[in-house]
């Protein structure tokens, strides 16, 4: 590929056990807007194009068809299995007994692996919606946040460590409230924890509080999501590439915003996930973490830029009772 970016160019981010990640990785979340053939092509291409983090997950539905293009990666050589970190999620309605042993059968199975380098608890309830569905749409099975429930959960992830089959377990969108309750309780650690972090949502809070305990930050939406499922879009919300502090950056450096944003989120020190299925775009994001870099007065702009909008709201999992979207983040 000529757009070939040498990995070893791409900075590292280090986990709590030592191990280093790449500070930029592809997401695969595009089940509501491209079918699975074309988010695993992307997948092909990424690999082929430097990329060596890849970010999973069972309900996205196409970990069968990315798990082909990792099979015929290996075995055609063009990277080893340990050159890559995978990452994979239990979704809400395999939190119960065995389910989540159950689920990550399916994802090694689907992914064609023998060992995932993370898995983690894609929410931190059991909170079901059907794919595809609207923002409408409410089960009435849903129930708040426990921790006992969580922890049932969490201590099936740590037997999948015990057994060799995923080095590292993690959390997402949690808060900090829910993980003063559960990270007592862990006899592992969450090596990392993804949440929604753009220059427009950058939860400078719990950033901290992870950053505090050694615990990696996974940033999903880094570019503000625009092509997020309808469902998440509400009158409002901000879109990243029109701040004007990321658009006086761009402007500076001669690039498309959305890059200032992935910029911005590797010098901050979380690692940016995001997914685009065209090729000179994610070439784009991936060399753009190597090169020219912004300066702290451009950081500095966009730290105060902060909107403190959140677009994956999560009302889809709202209990009956609830009063809005809100109660799902404390």
């Amino acid at each position: 590929m000529a757009g070939f970016i040498d990995p070893k160019l791409v900075p590292k981010r280090t986990l709590a056990s030592g191990q280093e990640i790449p500070c930029i990785g592809l997401g695969t979340f595009g089940s509501d807007r491209y079918p699975p053939a074309e988010v695993a092509a992307a997948v092909d291409g990424a690999i082929r194009a430097g990329y060596r983090l890849f970010d999973c997950a069972a309900v996205y539905g196409n970990e069968d068809r990315i798990g082909e293009v990792f099979d015929d990666a290996f075995k055609s050589g063009v990277v080893k299995r340990e050159e890559l970190f995978i990452n994979s999620k239990v979704w809400n309605d395999m939190h119960g007994k065995g389910n989540v042993l159950l689920s990550l059968a399916r994802s090694l199975r689907d992914l064609k692996l023998d060992y995932l380098d993370s898995y983690m608890v894609h929410w931190p309830f059991p909170n079901y919606h059907a794919p595809g569905c609207d923002g409408d749409a409410r089960n009435p099975d849903s129930v708040p946040f426990s921790a006992e429930r969580f922890m049932g959960a969490w201590r099936q992830m740590e037997k999948i460590v015990d057994l060799g089959l995923a080095r590292h377990i993690g959390m997402s969108n949690m808060t900090i409230p829910k993980l003063e309750a559960v990270l007592p309780l862990c006899r592992i650690q969450p090596a990392m924890i993804e949440m929604e972090m753009h220059p427009a949502f950058q939860q400078p809070e719990l950033y901290q509080y992870c950053v505090d305990r050694n615990i990696l930050v996974i940033g999903f939406c880094p570019l503000g999501s625009p092509n997020r499922p309808d469902r998440d879009k509400a009158p409002g919300d901000v879109v990243d590439t029109e701040i004007p502090e990321v658009a006086a950056a761009a402007k500076a450096h001669g690039i498309h915003p959305a890059l200032v944003c992935l910029k911005w989120a590797a010098q901050r020190g979380q690692v940016p996930i995001p997914l685009s299925v065209h090729e000179k775009n994610y070439l784009a994001n991936l060399r753009c973490v190597t090169e020219d870099p912004l300066t702290d007065a451009e950081m500095a702009a966009i730290a105060r830029a902060d909107k403190k909008c959140r677009l994956i709201k999560g009302q889809v999992f709202l209990w009956e009772g609830a009063k809005g979207w809100e109660d799902l983040w404390d």
